[in-house]
């Protein structure tokens, strides 16, 4: 089981490097910035399951791992963006430095940015050696675009900055997560719907993603909370030296561990409505017992 998600890890990790290879003299402080946070680690979740969800479909994902891959440039940037001194200010990130405290604030701001337009360009040069066709091309730009802006997780962003120093409702803590969090992993999985050409199972993958997402943020919470710098690669509290409501300081350590737990398993339901899940479900457990 393992050896496909680390296959496909690896092809992932060998198509983000590909991507930043070329450093033109006069650019290359961006463009190193932008190698160095893509290739910081991670565990390329959003990447995985937009080819799992494609296998799941019933179709090959080998061709696709270049799409795939975009979504990780759009999660990367927000990482960057997030790690900035005008929004969590944090100083690591998977255990390096973070990009602005590495490059500088200017440089990583813009290596953030760079790394949105090569995501459409990622998917748009896929079209162009006909890999996709432009419809599929056009598909998933809207698809990511609408995950990225206001309307997805820059939303949840703003939402999160303006609940700082503040109690939030139940209800306004899960927006907040649907679009900061779950709206690229909800993306993810209907760009593996449509990398098939299955969109009657945008629906059903939405519902799962909705599922998993909070699972995962619940999960996030806790780990603050719970886990350690040597584990997390970045220092635990932020979210209780922030002030900010989350799923553990609403629910407390246990029942928020109990709520994870039933979302994952609604998550795992929804997968009925696909074939060949057996990857997907264990990517899906593996996400809720995970420690970093």
């Amino acid at each position: 089981m393992n050896n496909k998600i680390n296959c496909l890890i690896d092809r992932i990790n060998r198509s983000l490097s590909d991507s930043v290879k070329e450093k033109p003299g006069l650019i290359d402080t961006v463009i190193n910035a932008e190698e160095y946070s893509l290739m910081a680690g991670g565990k390329r979740i959003r990447p995985l399951l937009a080819l799992l969800f494609c296998e799941a479909c019933g179709k090959d994902s080998d061709d696709y791992v270049n799409v795939a891959a975009s979504i990780e440039m759009i999660h990367t940037f927000s990482l960057i963006h997030d790690d900035l001194p005008c929004m969590d200010n944090d100083d690591y990130r998977r255990g390096k430095l973070s990009c602005h405290k590495k490059f500088g604030e200017a440089q990583a701001l813009l290596a953030g940015d760079s790394l949105v337009f090569l995501a459409f360009e990622t998917v748009c040069h896929e079209a162009e050696k006909n890999v996709i066709d432009a419809k599929t091309c056009t598909d998933i730009i809207n698809l990511l675009s609408k995950a990225s802006g206001a309307q997805g997780m820059i939303g949840g962003q703003i939402i999160d900055i303006e609940s700082e120093n503040a109690e939030i409702s139940i209800e306004v803590l899960k927006e907040l997560q649907r679009r900061k969090t779950g709206a690229i992993i909800s993306a993810a999985c209907e760009m593996g719907c449509i990398l098939s050409g299955a969109y009657d199972k945008i629906k059903d993958a939405r519902e799962y993603a909705d599922n998993l997402g909070l699972a995962f943020q619940i999960t996030d919470d806790i780990l603050d909370v719970e886990g350690s710098f040597d584990l997390l690669g970045k220092p635990i509290g932020s979210d209780r030296r922030n002030q900010k409501t989350t799923f553990v300081s609403v629910y407390g350590i246990d029942k928020a561990g109990q709520l994870a737990a039933e979302l994952t398993e609604k998550a795992i339901k929804c997968l009925d409505a696909f074939e060949d899940t057996d990857y997907l479900k264990a990517l899906t457990k593996e996400l809720l017992t995970r420690k970093k």
